[in-house]
């Protein structure tokens, strides 16, 4: 998948595919994981948060099945 970088202390970059509604986001760590169902809007609204790590945070983390990728 093809990932954007961000400017975030906690993440590095990010990437969905619409028609999975798959959201993948590498960490700073170099960690990259998938979340699953994550509708497009949420995908929208943390690319244009001011602070890409805290709406993570606030709206994706714990909300969403996820599973680790890599490292």
């Amino acid at each position: 998948m093809k990932r954007t970088p961000v400017d975030s202390s906690n993440l590095a970059s990010v990437g969905y595919d619409a028609t999975n509604q798959t959201l993948e986001i590498e960490f700073q760590n170099r960690s990259i994981y998938q979340y699953f169902e994550v509708p497009e809007d949420i995908y929208n609204e943390l690319m244009q948060a001011d602070s890409h790590g805290s709406y993570f945070n606030g709206y994706i983390r714990g909300a969403f099945m996820y599973r680790k990728v890599s490292r």
